[in-house]
């Protein structure tokens, strides 16, 4: 039997224009790619932690990323239980070890990865002054996106509802669905009266409108919003099953947004999407979560949307938040392509 050969080297990508968050702004982005095989094969897969973001973000990130890919050498498998804490490793090698077993950037056997059957996703409009933003609301609704997702709390809240307003005296809900994003922008003694103003727009949901970690106030949130809330940020390091537990019976959100890179790899999601089924409720037809990319690379947006299609078996009830790889300046060949608001997978020949 051939040794398994793991190695990873660093990538730094540089945005086209920075990347705005209620974190600050993103101009590049540093990401791991890891490769696992022998002499017969190999597969590719992607580590990407955000800074002030991921649990595992920080100065010893590549000497726990170097430990981890020497482990998979040794052993020929991952430990799975070990990297719970390293959910960004946990995605890349389970990446890489996915692609090797199928010896092709179609992770799983699906109709996606047929190309026959896409993916629809959400138009993300990002922060910034009140032009910019109504310039990308004018453009995804020009490229056909039905789901806009509007990153909100960096202008004047006044100012984001009469964005929103614009869209909704144009666009019913029926014709448009409307997403936003607080990141966490809102304090507690304010969020309920925020949600009442958003209600009235005829929203689908908001993303984490206060910020984590606040679990009885996040909890009479959701108990009282008219608007139904998903929770994102909340689910970053909480990495045990049990804990995982605690937090979804204590706060009972309405979704789940899953982003592998941050939330456990595909076995961490794995686990969130079958808590959610039997603590929330959630079935494969009205599913109590939905996926989205983090800044990755092409190599992560493709794994994030093969595993999509694969645990939806073709059929994902609600719009995605998958990305598209036009963020940077230079990015590895793409294997996705958008048409309308549809992701559709077409591979270029490379292996």
């Amino acid at each position: 039997m051939n040794a398994l050969k793991v190695e990873y080297w660093p990538v730094s990508l540089r945005f086209k224009r920075p990347a705005k968050t209620s974190r600050g702004a993103y101009t590049t982005r540093q990401i791991w790619f890891v490769k696992v095989g022998d002499d017969h094969s190999w597969g590719i897969g992607e580590c990407a932690p955000l800074p002030d973001l991921s649990v595992e973000a920080g100065p010893d990130y590549e000497r726990i990323l170097r430990a981890a890919c020497e482990e998979l050498a040794e052993n020929g498998w991952i430990d799975v239980e070990k990297l719970r804490p390293y959910p960004s490793i946990l995605f890349g090698l389970e990446t890489a070890m996915r692609h090797r077993q199928s010896d092709s950037p179609a992770l799983w056997p699906t109709l996606f990865a047929d190309g026959t059957r896409g993916i629809q996703i959400n138009g993300l409009v990002w922060m910034g002054d009140y032009r910019f933003m109504q310039e990308q609301i004018e453009e995804k609704i020009r490229a056909g996106f039905r789901c806009v997702k509007l990153k909100i709390g960096a202008i004047h809240f006044e100012e984001e509802l009469e964005l929103l307003r614009k869209i909704r005296a144009r666009f019913s809900a029926q014709e448009i669905e409307l997403r936003v994003d607080a990141n966490g922008a809102f304090s507690p003694d304010e969020a309920l009266d925020k949600l009442h103003q958003l209600a009235e727009l005829d929203l689908h949901s908001i993303e984490q409108p206060i910020r984590a970690g606040q679990w009885e106030d996040m909890a009479r949130l959701v108990e009282r919003s008219p608007l139904p809330i998903a929770l994102d940020e909340e689910l970053i390091g909480c990495c045990q099953r049990q804990e995982r537990e605690r937090l979804l019976k204590t706060i009972r959100p309405h979704y789940l947004v899953l982003k592998p890179s941050l939330h456990g790899g595909f076995s961490g999601c794995t686990e969130w999407i079958r808590l959610t089924e039997s603590i929330l409720g959630g079935t494969p037809k009205e599913p109590k979560w939905w996926l989205t990319s983090a800044l990755e690379s092409n190599v992560g947006l493709n794994a994030i949307a093969q595993f999509c299609a694969h645990i939806t078996l073709d059929s994902p009830s609600l719009p995605q938040g998958l990305g598209t790889g036009q963020l940077f300046v230079r990015n590895v060949p793409p294997e996705l392509h958008l048409k309308g608001d549809t992701l559709w997978f077409h591979p270029p020949v490379y292996r």
